[in-house]
């Protein structure tokens, strides 16, 4: 397959609207990740349980696991896979495929971070400090490569089981990932979207040399 069709250009007005149920799942998912949240900052993460959890969102505990399989889950799993992932697809078709990935991880600093700082850093805190979170972290992180595999095979008009395609897309998640746990081990205390930048340019241009 040579066209590249799934990469041409849309409008928000374009994107399908969600449906109702998709909306209440939405924001019983956020309620969910909100309640987790205020109980870690006054208990600990290892505290919390998921019937405190479920009692702060107003929800039974078997929501909680029909939203999100384990705790850890609510700390990893978030709504901006879908939207990064169409962003992705919706890069010109003649654009150059490092400008196209620094677009959708630029997406992914703006939706993920500045949206809500607070969280961001209190949730990248536990990406360092909850083993469980880290190795949880670990394991879906070939979940989430399948999926962006998906997304660049159309960008790119390759086969998404290829392996050029599937290293790719595991390289991407993991410099994300380690870019990451840098920035909470180091206290946010760099500009994260200048630290996806560093980690995106090792990719495209291998390790710099030391400067002597």
């Amino acid at each position: 397959m040579t066209s590249m069709t799934a990469a041409q250009s849309t409008s928000p007005a374009d994107r399908p609207q969600l449906s109702l149920r998709e909306r209440k799942k939405i924001k019983t998912r956020e309620a969910i990740r909100h309640a987790m949240y205020a109980l870690v900052r006054e208990q600990g993460y290892d505290a919390t349980t998921i019937d405190q959890i479920a009692e702060r969102a107003e929800v039974s505990p078997s929501t909680v696991f029909r939203y999100f399989p384990t705790k850890e889950d609510i700390v990893l799993t978030d709504e901006y896979d879908p939207i990064l992932l169409e962003e992705l697809r919706a890069r010109p078709v003649d654009e150059p495929w490092p400008d196209s990935v620094r677009h959708m991880l630029r997406e992914a600093v703006r939706t993920g971070i500045e949206e809500d700082a607070e969280v961001a850093r209190l949730r990248t805190h536990l990406m360092v400090q909850v083993p469980a979170v880290r190795s949880r972290m670990m394991e879906s992180m070939s979940v989430t490569g399948r999926v962006l595999c998906s997304a660049i095979g159309e960008r790119t008009g390759r086969d998404p089981d290829s392996l050029e395609v599937r290293v790719t897309a595991m390289s991407l998640v993991g410099a994300l990932m380690e870019t990451t746990l840098y920035w909470a081990e180091n206290d946010h205390s760099d500009d994260f979207a200048d630290l996806v930048d560093r980690a995106l340019n090792v990719l495209q241009h291998g390790l710099p040399r030391l400067k002597s």
